[in-house]
């Protein structure tokens, strides 16, 4: 009776972490370049209560008797399907139609992968730098950070074409190149990557090394003027969180029905 206790509490203890992994996607629901995550679910290892034996005539018996002692998750998967793109007054705000994350330098030195194109221009000590909202500065295919070098720049000359090469326009107002390229970073396995913080990752063993392309090698495209949305579909996530918390509600009741039923043993007379 007590392996029914603890099984049901297993179960109420991944339902719980299924319905915090919920409420977080809900309330990224509008978070620029977010992807929304799910839970995966194992079972825990079974208690062989009789193994398999023979009958009265020697015949052996096809299958034992194992119970299984409850769940808990195995992982927590992101979802890297195509977010919406949505019109940006941003001038400097940028989409990637297709595989591929941004490129930026963190403050610790250390390269972050992020899908959220919202960017700007500031002003540094070596001229005018691409950065993210947080000031981190965005890197090129090269790996270097993208700054803009062009005596008396002026930012509203600057534009992108879809494979992500800066273009400024000349004199006649003709958009011209000036060899800076933005840079797409792909992994064998994203799901795998590290979150740092809001929508930026990190490296790791799980999701292998990394490889920068350009857009068209990527087989990609760098849509300006735009952002991608938040892939997580609100329907979904409701329709998830009631099944956990029925999930959640069934459970707590299997802990009340072995308390009853312990009751009930413990008040047996001789």
């Amino acid at each position: 009776m007590m392996r029914s206790l603890w099984t049901a509490a297993t179960g109420m203890i991944a339902q719980q972490t299924n319905l915090d992994t919920i409420a977080n996607n809900l309330s990224n629901i509008n978070s620029t370049g977010y992807k929304t995550e799910a839970v995966n679910f194992k079972s825990l290892i079974y208690q062989t209560l009789q193994t398999k034996s023979y009958d009265s005539t020697g015949e052996p018996k096809p299958v034992g008797a194992q119970v299984g002692l409850g769940v808990r998750p195995a992982a927590i998967a992101t979802d890297f399907t195509q977010g919406s793109l949505i019109a940006s007054n941003g001038a400097f705000d940028y989409a990637i139609q297709g595989e591929g994350f941004f490129m930026v330098k963190l403050s610790d030195g250390s390269t972050g992968y992020t899908r959220n194109g919202n960017f700007y221009v500031a002003v540094t000590d070596g001229g005018m730098a691409l950065t993210d909202s947080d000031g981190n500065a965005v890197l090129d295919s090269a790996g270097n950070e993208i700054v803009f070098n062009i005596e008396n720049m002026e930012a509203f000359k600057l534009s992108t074409d879809e494979y992500g090469n800066f273009l400024y326009k000349d004199q006649n107002g003709n958009p011209q190149p000036i060899g800076i390229q933005m840079g797409l970073a792909y992994f064998p396995n994203p799901s795998g990557l590290d979150r740092v913080s809001d929508t930026m990752m990190k490296e790791s063993l799980a999701s292998g090394a990394v490889t920068v392309y350009t857009a068209g090698q990527l087989n990609s495209k760098i849509v300006p003027g735009r952002l991608e949305g938040s892939n997580v579909q609100a329907a979904d996530e409701m329709v998830n969180m009631i099944v956990a918390q029925r999930a959640y509600e069934m459970n707590s009741k299997a802990i009340k029905a072995s308390d009853e039923m312990l009751q009930q043993a413990n008040n047996l007379r001789g």
